[in-house]
């Protein structure tokens, strides 16, 4: 893979000196646009040139040791001999299957959920726009991601399969390229920065042809992240900060480097295992937990339960922090789809400046004075 990297690096370098068969002013246009577009996402690269992109995911899966390329060749668009070794796929795609909930966003707010014509496992779609294509049974379940369906892909044959990884063993996958679907690996899941993730609606902008709308898009995000974090640091506190939830006495936080605490730290919060490294969770016995975050004044993320009673029957041991006394807990799994699908689980990845203002409204509510919490609930 490192050879292969090699050559297009070369390629993108050398391109008036090798036989690509290029006239001298396209070389000059092409090489003019051979800056990555992609900003804050680490494991995404989009190189656009004239008559096709270059898309690159560089971190599939956590720690991955290869990475992936895809050309998007456009109508009558020329692939150089020296990209023809990569997977093509044509742009703008017509229909896709998508296998993750945190890909929908995207489709819906570039405005083609109409193009979703499969899912796996449709109960965990909780947007109401795509739940209404379900209901019209224009998006058919295609199975389970570790076993997607074969035979019901082939018959829809979709333009493009978004799939993802958790490592290098990917069978399904594999299978499905091997008759003649096109598949593409996404990695968003990997990102920790809040803005890394939302990024990957440009990769979706990318295969319908609707880059400057997805930049657009992405950019009033950015602009709205940044302006909420800049309220943000005129707090005049910091409150403690418990999160997570015990399951079989062992309870499960976010690691100080993941995604959820950034959060936390962006909304001018102390979280008190801000300083653990790692991306994943932390596993901690309850003892250590309560010693450390009994007097925490709040309590974020704290499972799936939708009120302190439910939380208190479930385990009697809540009642020994401050943060369940003083009914300052929020839960983000409470507000859910039709089908018991969660929104946040859906829609956070691609709008953290709402998760951002969520959060300053619950940690500093004299700073968003006329926020609606969008994804927290307080439980009661």
């Amino acid at each position: 893979m490192k050879s292969v990297f090699i050559r297009v690096i070369l390629f993108l370098v050398l391109i008036p000196f090798i036989g690509c068969k290029k006239s001298s002013e396209n070389s000059k246009n092409t090489l003019a646009n051979f800056e990555n577009s992609i900003q804050y996402a680490k494991g995404l690269e989009i190189y656009k040139h004239r008559g096709f992109s270059i898309v690159k995911i560089t971190n599939p899966w956590p720690e991955a040791k290869e990475g992936f390329t895809y050309i998007l060749q456009e109508k009558k668009g020329i692939i150089p001999d020296c990209l023809k070794q990569f997977p093509t796929i044509s742009i703008p795609i017509q229909s896709i299957v998508v296998t993750s909930t945190t890909h929908l966003p995207a489709l819906e707010l570039l405005g083609v959920e109409n193009t979703l014509v499969g899912f796996p496992d449709t109960d965990y779609i909780s947007s109401v726009k795509t739940r209404k294509l379900i209901d019209a049974g224009k998006v058919r379940e295609v199975g389970a991601n570790e076993s997607l369906n074969t035979e019901v892909l082939m018959d829809l044959k979709p333009d493009v399969i978004i799939g993802f990884g958790l490592n290098n063993s990917n069978p399904t996958l594999d299978n499905l390229q091997k008759s003649g679907l096109k598949v593409m690996l996404n990695g968003d899941w990997t990102e920790q920065s809040p803005l890394g993730k939302a990024e990957w609606i440009k990769l979706f902008g990318a295969l319908y042809g609707l880059d400057s709308k997805a930049s657009a898009l992405f950019s009033r995000i950015e602009k709205e992240y940044k302006s909420t974090l800049a309220l943000a640091k005129k707090a005049t506190s910091k409150p403690t900060i418990l999160s997570g939830a015990m399951y079989q006495k062992q309870w499960y936080i976010p690691q100080g480097e993941s995604w959820a605490s950034l959060f936390l730290k962006d909304a001018q919060s102390n979280y008190l295992w801000a300083n653990t490294k790692g991306t994943g969770s932390l596993v901690i016995p309850f003892e250590n937990i309560l010693e450390k975050a009994k007097n925490a004044d709040f309590w974020i993320a704290p499972g799936d339960y939708s009120s302190l009673k439910q939380m208190s029957d479930s385990n009697p041991h809540c009642s020994q922090f401050a943060s369940f006394k003083n009914k300052k807990v929020y839960s983000c799994n409470a507000k859910k789809g039709a089908k018991g699908g969660i929104i946040y689980f859906e829609w956070s990845p691609t709008r953290p400046d709402l998760v951002l203002k969520d959060l300053i409204k619950i940690f500093h509510p004299e700073l968003l004075p006329n926020h609606k919490l969008f994804f927290f609930t307080k439980l009661e």
